[in-house]
């Protein structure tokens, strides 16, 4: 895994622990496995950020914060793996789960006219919450699985690759010293 990459682009600690906003948080932020970046903190942080992206509520920063602390995953990583969902997805993200969620339900897909405002979206949300919140819960378990289970294995393989890199320029180096000419 790009882990020099990962350490120039993540804020560093202290950036993060000298948001004022955050100070009541006190120590916590000061625990290092939070800032690590190795296999098993990054394939938590996968593991949290892509649960909560799929989730469809207000503050999913807040909540993968929470989560990456408890779990001690890379807690910058799982904040940051939250914005896939953004404004501009997050409408075919959430249709895609409330299709997955009719799917399970066997109830046909409610599609209506779209207006802004709040008895136009609790009506919408009495027949579409059921399917939406299921269709997001097997999403983001199966998302967050993936990920989670993609990231050991490309960071393993990763490993692998460079521990044989590694002995064969070792074993270069040697047969390049016995070759030569006394």
């Amino acid at each position: 895994m790009p882990k020099k990459f990962m350490q120039r682009v993540l804020p560093s600690p202290g950036k993060i622990q000298s948001i004022r906003s955050l100070r009541f948080l006190g120590s916590v932020l000061q625990q290092p496995n939070l800032w690590h970046i190795n296999r098993h903190s990054v394939a938590r942080a996968f593991l949290v950020g892509l649960f909560w992206c799929f989730i469809p509520m207000p503050f999913q920063m807040v909540a993968a914060a929470f989560c990456a602390i408890w779990l001690n995953a890379n807690m910058p990583l799982s904040i940051a793996l939250v914005w896939i969902s953004n404004p501009v997805t997050m409408p075919p993200i959430f249709y895609f789960n409330y299709l997955v969620g009719t799917r399970l339900l066997g109830a046909p897909v409610e599609v209506s006219t779209f207006e802004l405002d709040l008895a136009w979206l609790t009506d919408s949300l009495k027949g579409v919450g059921l399917p939406l919140f299921l269709g997001s819960a097997v999403v983001a378990v199966l998302a967050a699985t993936i990920g989670y289970v993609t990231i050991q294995i490309l960071w393993r393989r990763r490993v692998l690759k460079n521990w044989q890199e590694r002995r064969e320029a070792r074993r270069r180096r040697r047969s390049d010293k016995t070759q030569i000419p006394r």
